[in-house]
């Protein structure tokens, strides 16, 4: 469980994010949706532990989240590979820097590569892969580490629509598989909907949780096609607009 009390951060004198609280259980996906430059990012690393809050706590199963958290694993919008590596040895990097033995290693991230499709491409350098692969290969690298918690900050910005459709459906499948808590940072409406177990709009200046939706559809097949998709979509579009974000 992860319970993020009354947090507030500021960038100097500037407060950036004003008393934001949310829980996120096992198996739960929280989606935050918000305009450029809100402080959304700045509430993800924060909840990573990788910025200092003002105030306000945030815990993981009772404790404090603190800098290079093992049960926490961040995975940003610009994937953060390292392009003279392969796919095998980005996915395993965070086990090797962990210290975890070579041939444990190679099971673990050979297990991992498996399950995300990408056992072929395991010998390729980033340049040669997809948008939606490298992509896959950064996820891949945070699922091998085994976090209680997944930080997601705009993971499909870069690729195209089907792609990106695509990708949702599988981190889909993957979260529920996995029952881990879930954050997710996002711009697409949609998408939002279609991955949150809830849905906050975080607004203001400073940002904070104007309006929070859950979403009981989320995971259902055929979701999003579904009128209670579309109606959804449309009252975070709403609520967006009245703080005159769109």
């Amino acid at each position: 469980m992860l319970d993020v009390r009354d947090l507030s951060v500021s960038y100097g004198p500037a407060r950036i994010v004003e008393r934001v609280s949310l829980q996120v259980g096992p198996g739960r996906t929280e989606c935050i949706v918000g305009p450029t430059g809100c402080g959304k990012t700045t509430l993800l690393l924060t909840i990573a532990g990788l910025k200092a809050a003002q105030e306000g706590t945030v815990d993981l199963d009772g404790s404090s989240i603190v800098p290079g958290d093992r049960r926490v694993a961040l995975v940003l919008q610009d994937h953060g590979l390292f392009p003279w590596l392969t796919v095998r040895a980005n996915a395993g990097l965070g086990l090797k820097l962990r210290g975890v033995p070579a041939p444990q290693r190679a099971r673990r991230v050979e297990a991992e590569l498996t399950r995300m499709g990408l056992s072929a491409a395991a010998g390729r350098f980033p340049a040669q892969l997809s948008g939606g692969q490298r992509q896959r290969v950064a996820v891949a690298r945070s699922f091998v580490l085994g976090p209680d918690l997944l930080l997601l900050d705009e993971p499909f910005s870069s690729v195209d629509a089907l792609a990106r459709e695509t990708l949702q459906e599988f981190l889909l499948s993957a979260l529920d598989e996995r029952r881990l808590a879930c954050i997710l940072v996002t711009h697409d409406i949609g998408e939002a909907v279609l991955l949150g177990s809830e849905v906050s709009v975080l607004a203001g200046s400073p940002a904070r949780i104007v309006r929070r939706f859950d979403n009981p559809g989320q995971g259902a097949p055929g979701h999003r096609r579904s009128d209670a998709f579309q109606s959804l979509c449309a009252d975070i579009r709403d609520a967006l607009a009245e703080w005159r974000v769109l």
